[in-house]
């Protein structure tokens, strides 16, 4: 088994916060090199910044944007947000300190904070036009409760929540669950939830959710 497989496999079948930070300790140096490779064609994080910069353009483009990548890891997302749109303004959380070292090397990141995203984070509300979050509602990671909603809660007005959750756990996991009450409690639009290759080539494929913060909430 390749190494990106078994540490992607260790860390889907976790079932405590600590265990899955360890593992993504251990993988934080390799990372890169071994998701990033032709076999892999990890594709979410390009087309979570596309998508970012699309629905943008109407107001701006990205560029001036405020943006917290929500489990940014080693920074893939940061990276095709700077280079696709010039995106200088960019925050970044995650679980593991290795990983953020290796995002802090990239250069596109203002400030990175570590962070639980299965508890609160230590963000103000209203602080961010556009949050990203990718590769972190999967398997062994982060449910639907409390993190959308805290996602939302730091997302200003009219701002965006753009997310890949994999399509495993769309519904058994309690996320298709919880957009619909978020929408009937008049928090968010849904802008787009449509199935997107997660890792091409390789079968697995994830929900693209766009979340619009509406002025109620």
């Amino acid at each position: 088994m390749s190494a990106p497989a078994l540490y992607l496999g260790q860390a889907r079948a976790t079932t405590s916060v600590k265990d899955c930070m360890s593992i993504y300790d251990k993988w934080a140096a390799t990372y890169n090199a071994e998701v990033g490779d032709e076999a892999q064609e990890y594709v979410a994080p390009v087309l979570v910044a596309q998508a970012a910069i699309d629905f943008s353009l109407s107001t701006g483009g990205v560029a001036n944007k405020v943006i917290l990548d929500a489990g940014c890891g080693t920074g893939l997302v940061g990276q095709a947000l700077a280079t696709i749109s010039g995106a200088k303004a960019i925050d970044g959380v995650d679980l593991s300190a290795p990983m953020l070292g290796v995002a802090r090397e990239t250069g596109v990141y203002r400030d990175l904070d570590q962070a639980d995203m299965t508890r609160p984070i230590n963000k103000a509300n209203n602080t961010y036009d556009i949050v990203s979050c990718v590769g972190t509602f999967t398997l062994g990671h982060v449910g639907p409760d409390p993190a959308l909603r805290e996602l939302v809660r730091v997302t200003k007005t009219s701002g965006i929540v753009v997310s890949t959750i994999l399509r495993e756990i769309w519904v058994p996991g309690g996320f298709q669950a919880e957009v619909e009450k978020m929408k009937a409690e008049g928090l968010v639009t849904v802008v787009a939830d449509e199935l997107i290759d997660y890792v091409k080539g390789h079968g697995d494929k994830a929900v693209l959710l766009i979340l619009q913060k509406t002025a109620r909430a």
